[in-house]
């Protein structure tokens, strides 16, 4: 059987990364290895400067290195996204993979041309972390603030409202400069992707559900935190494929994953509830309401969505996706009437 060295390095950075403690004994245990071989695999990547360990044999913990760090701030009179890419950020992610530069350089200049044009801040910090696995670009500014700017600009009664219209996309206080755009399709370029901004932080990370939690301390302005895999798979063509027309090229299909929807623990049972959700959809060809955290729906917000909606836009397409049973009956019960 041939050992993939590379591979098991990989899995022993992802259990680093994950915990640290017990690496060993577990990577010994995926691979089918001896303990010794397994720390031999460890002991070379401490070797490398890669990782570094602390503690006796039994109790060690490992942590990754960090391999780089640069970080600047910016004042945002005559500051060119472009320029702060160049010359500070690709110097340290050139080596990577094509794909995930080119993920970067998007996901990078569009959040820093947001705090540019749009956050009214006088500083703009920018940091770099970047270690043997992943990559975090993070972009802060003292401005406004994301949430507050959106709940303003669209008459929203509630903070929280904005991060729903956030994740829908094509949303911009600016709309003749801007398309609305970069968030969304950042966030979904991206292993993880954060928003923190007043008490409010949105977290979008591949293969999870997306997260809004009030925090403790209240962050000033806008901090944006972006993570990505060194070797990462992901394209950037095929992420704005995923939610465009095929014939048309053109930003038509979005996700809007409806636990966003529910404060503190509300069910989904208005009329006014289904509005704030229907709420720009107009914009859109398809669009998938996910009700993954759901467990039952009211009949008015099920009429009002998918009957008073869908019967005034005939032309715009509404999937439920991963509708528990009592949301599925709820729903079919209102198309049955319609």
């Amino acid at each position: 059987m041939t050992i993939d060295k590379k591979h098991i390095q990989h899995r022993a950075l992802e259990l680093i990364a994950a915990d640290g403690k017990g690496v060993g004994p577990k990577l010994a245990q995926l691979f089918g290895l001896s303990r010794q071989v397994a720390n031999g695999y460890l002991q070379g990547m401490a070797h490398d400067g890669l990782i570094e360990a602390e503690g006796s044999t039994r109790a060690r913990v490992y942590r990754m290195v960090v391999l780089r760090d640069v970080a600047q701030s910016f004042a945002p009179d005559g500051l060119e996204e472009d320029r702060v890419w160049q010359e500070m950020l690709l110097p340290e992610l050139k080596d990577l993979p094509e794909n995930v530069v080119d993920i970067w350089h998007y996901g990078a200049t569009e959040m820093i041309n947001n705090a540019i044009e749009h956050a009214g801040a006088e500083t703009i910090p920018v940091r770099l972390v970047r270690n043997a696995l992943f990559s975090e670009i993070r972009v802060a500014d003292d401005g406004m603030g994301i949430f507050v700017k959106i709940q303003r600009a669209l008459d929203l009664v509630d903070a929280r409202e904005a991060i729903l219209e956030l994740v829908k996309g094509k949303l911009t206080t600016d709309p003749d400069n801007h398309t609305g755009e970069g968030i969304f399709f950042t966030s979904r370029a991206m292993d993880e992707f954060h928003i923190e901004s007043g008490r409010l932080h949105f977290r979008h990370a591949a293969g999870t559900a997306d997260i809004l939690e009030e925090i403790e301390t209240a962050t000033v302005g806008t901090r944006v935190r972006m993570r990505l895999a060194n070797d990462s798979p992901t394209d950037l063509t095929t992420v704005f494929d995923d939610f465009a027309d095929p014939e048309q090229f053109t930003f038509d299909r979005t996700i809007i994953p409806l636990r966003l929807a529910q404060y503190e623990g509300q069910k989904l049972v208005s009329r006014s509830q289904a509005r704030r959700i229907a709420h720009r959809l107009e914009r859109f060809r398809q669009v998938e309401l996910d009700f993954a955290g759901i467990d039952s729906i009211g009949q008015a917000f099920a009429d009002e969505l998918f009957r008073v909606f869908v019967k005034a836009h005939p032309d715009i397409r509404l999937v439920p996706v991963n509708a528990a049973p009592t949301v599925d009956r709820m729903i079919r019960r209102v198309v049955r009437r319609s």
